[in-house]
This record gives structure tokens, sequence and C-alpha cells, in this order.
């Protein structure tokens, strides 16, 4: 996780060549942590107040079998441990918060933890008279203007992810921010995108001593130069200069790098399940959907630029012609664009057919049969890929293993950083994991494109070796869809 951001601590103030931190007390909306139940231990060195009307909407919410009803329970244990064996006068007094990810590296001294305060005594309602009602909203935003108003020499900051609260407070001269420590990135612009275009002059630079071989019929090339420290492992590498190649980084070591010739797959003779990759960026995802050596494969991109058709093909050929997965399994989450259309009968696999229509559609695609076969060849078609594709749901992930199987997670997006950690776990030995998503597409409420759980592997998996990343630039779709990207 990252640290928290730095406008969350206020300006310090000089004093006679010295200089004195203003102290921070933060106020938490109940979303924060139904969102992080460890975020009471993410402010370092600040204070943290817990209004009233906040261990009252925990209590409301702490049933069921949602992820923020386990966020919930999970904040009560933190509570419930926090304030064991502690009096009245102790918590009056505020408790001890460790300091939980205050140092960012193993060797750096822990640093010392601010203290968790309650309401313990009612606050006198400072609110304007045109806010209207006595919402939990308000409430708390009464609670933190009193705050303010007691304690004129500390910086209280109402911490929510309720942007309306948020604008509430500004309104009335609260000083408001949102919750910073779940972001991956401070920037989407900022995240990896797994390959790089080669400057001009990069053989000049780098040729010097380069070593070059061939083994199992690729050809490998070892370059030292400063550009090679910055490389990340299977980050995809292009030249459209003298000398234009397309590769793939196998290894670092300091300022070398082993390089391969990627497989050229938009060429017709080296086609997947029967098609072909259409540009340079859908070419290197091919490549790694079916290098044996990358376990953990993720592929941004807009509508229409091929990420599930690519994924199943690779899938697809994997399964069915080299045999090294048993099947494959596709998910997603449910998060419906409109209305919810209610109940859905049926098994577990029929009740995720309506979520599967990108599935049905690629299929279609892959598996367009000889007209000679007729509707006998196509029924035998479709009966094989029924029994090696399966559909499950996010629902019922927990506990499994998967063996030798090749799992798709499609609109990964949707997912917290969380999910996405309890569904990655789930792999076993012999399995691939690849993760489709669109950024610009997130449903799930209080996520955003710096805080999905998509952003947040594609972030911390760029230095394993065994993982590749490619963001997908060009639609491929139609020249209507295409036209409609950019214009609307």
């Amino acid at each position: 996780m990252s640290q928290p951001r730095q406008d969350a601590r206020p300006t310090p103030k000089r004093s006679r060549g010295k200089v004195r931190v203003k102290r921070c007390l933060f106020v938490l909306d109940t979303n924060v942590l139904m969102h992080d139940p460890t975020a009471i231990f993410k402010f370092q060195e600040h204070d943290i107040y817990l209004p009233m009307v906040v261990l009252e909407e925990l209590d409301a919410h702490k049933k069921g079998v949602s992820e923020s009803a386990r966020n919930v329970r999970q904040v009560s244990r933190f509570l419930d441990e926090l304030m064991k064996d502690a009096t009245k006068d102790q918590i009056d007094a505020g408790l001890p918060l460790p300091a939980l990810g205050a140092g960012a590296k193993p060797d750096a001294p822990a640093m010392t933890g601010g203290r968790l305060f309650f309401q313990t005594k009612p606050q006198q309602m400072l609110l304007p008279a045109n806010l209207p009602g006595s919402t939990n909203d308000n409430s708390i935003l009464s609670l933190t203007l009193a705050l303010s108003n007691e304690m004129p020499e500390t910086q209280v900051t109402l911490v929510s992810k309720d942007i309306n609260l948020r604008i509430k407070a500004s309104v009335i001269g609260v000083h408001s921010e949102d919750y910073y420590n779940d972001k991956a990135l401070d920037d989407l612009d900022l995240l990896y995108t797994g390959v790089e275009s080669l400057t001009a002059d990069f053989w000049e630079q780098h040729s010097k001593g380069m070593q070059s071989w061939q083994e199992g019929g690729r050809a490998f090339y070892r370059l030292t130069g400063p550009r090679c420290a910055l490389w990340h492992p299977n980050q995809c590498v292009y030249s459209e200069h003298e000398g234009a190649i397309e590769a793939t980084v196998k290894s670092i070591e300091g300022d070398t790098a082993v390089i391969e010739l990627m497989q050229d797959y938009r060429s017709p003779r080296h086609t997947v399940w029967g098609i072909n990759a259409r540009n340079r960026e859908q070419n290197f995802a091919l490549n790694l959907l079916l290098d044996p050596e990358v376990d953990f494969v993720t592929i941004l991109g807009t509508a229409g630029t091929g990420k599930t058709l690519l994924t199943l093909a690779a899938g697809l050929a994997q399964t069915l012609e080299t045999n090294r997965f048993r099947e494959i399994i596709m998910t997603r989450v449910t998060v419906p664009l409109g209305e919810d259309i209610g109940f859905l009968p049926g098994t577990e696999e029929e009740k995720m057919t309506p979520w599967m229509g990108a599935l049905m559609d690629n299929l279609e695609v892959l598996t367009q049969t000889d007209e000679a076969g007729g509707d006998w060849g196509r029924a035998a078609t479709n009966d094989l890929l029924r029994n090696r594709i399966k559909i499950r749901s996010l629902n019922f992930m927990r506990g499994r293993t998967f063996l030798n199987r090749f799992i798709i997670i499609d609109e990964a997006q949707n997912l917290s950083p969380k999910q996405m950690r309890a569904l990655i776990t789930r792999a076993g030995p012999g399995t691939k994991m690849v993760c489709l998503g669109n950024v610009g597409q997130i449903d799930t409420p209080y996520l955003s494109e710096t805080t999905s759980g998509l952003t947040f592997v594609v972030d911390r998996f760029k230095g394993w070796a065994h993982s590749g990343h490619v963001t997908l630039m060009r639609g491929e779709r139609s020249r209507l869809a295409d036209h409609a990207s950019e214009l609307l």
C-alpha cells in the first residue's frame, strides 16, 4: 500500500529557526473504514477520531456476506483489540495506535503512531440553519466543525470517500479530503504500459559488446547500457528506426539485459486458433499469452481493442491443441450497466450466462466452422467447447485451488485490491491467470482509476519475472466503434 499523501499533512511553521509541525486530527467517515478496515493504522503519527454515529453505522452494516460487511466486522475486531482492558480514563485520553506501514523501508525506524479518540460527550450543533435535516452526514459535519473550534491549534480534517459530503464540508468551511492511502498511483498517467519504443540512438548507445545467439529456434540478444537498467521483466520493446525489432525483455542484471525476438502473429503463417494480430500491441499480447514462462498477464484497453478475443484464442490453442491446460475458466464481476433485472434461475453457470455476452460473441468468431460441416459440425464444436470452457462466479472462489487451468478474469477494473488478491491466490501449479479490463469504465462505488484492483496488480507485478502487461491502444472492432470512442 502507498503511504498517505503529503497533502494530508499541514505545512510546517518555522519559529526561531526550528520547524514546528501543526498537530493533525483526522475524523473518519464510515465509508473509509468499510473500504479499508486497516485505515485507522494508516495515518502515521497523526490522531484519529471516530464519531459515535460512525460506530452506529458500522453496527448497522456488520451483517451479511458482502465484502463491505466483512470489512466492518474486521474493523470491530481491531477496535475491540485496541480497547481490551482499557479504562474509561484511558479511552478519554486516546488509545495509542501502532504505526502499521509507517516505515516504507524494512530497515527504517518505526514511527510513533498517533492516538484513537472516540466521541465521549455530545457536541454543540454548529451547522448553519440552511443545512436541512439531521442526517448522519450532517452529524459528522457538525462534530468536525465543533472539534475545529475547540482545538484551534490542531488541523482537524474530515476524511471521506463520499464526494457529496466533501462538497458540503467545503461549503460550510470544514477541511475535508479523500482517503488517499488505497491509491496504487497518484496519477493514472504514471501507470506502467508494458511497452516501450526505443529511441533512434538506442543502438549507438547499447550495441557495444552486444552478444547474440539462437536457442530453441528463438533469437536472443544481450545488451548493456543505461536504458536497460530501467526495463522490467517481460516488457515489450520495439524500434521503428534502422534495425527495427520487436522483442521481450527476458532478464535484467544491473545495466545488462537479455531480450528475445518476438514471434510475429500478424503473419498469415502464424495464426492462433484461426486469428492473427492486427497491430503491434496485439502481437505483444499474444506473445505474452502464449509464453509458458509467464504465469500472470494483465491487458488493458478500451472497448474493441481485442482483449477478450486474443485471450480466448490463446486459451483455446493451449487447451485443445497443445493440452497445456485442462480447461478454461472465465469469470467477471456482476455489476449491471443499468437497472438490475433481479433473480436469475438455474445453476451457477446458467446464472452467469447473461453476464458472459462478451464470451459468447467472441466464441462465435473463433468457432466458425467450414460450411461443409453444416449444423452437425457446429453442434459438435459447441459441445466440445462447452466441456472445456467453464463459467464461474466470483462469489464462490474462496477456498478453491485451480490446477492446470487457464483463468480469465474479465472486467477486472471493478475489483478492489483485496478482491484481486483473493482471486490471484487461488492459482495452483500449472495455472495461468489473465486479467482484462478498461480502467475508464469502473462501475463499482468508491473505486476509481487509481484505486482499482486492476491498477493495483499492474503496478505491483511489473517487476516479477513471470508476469507481463500490455496496454492495447488501437480499436479493431469497426470504423463505427472507433469513431464513437473518439467522438463520444
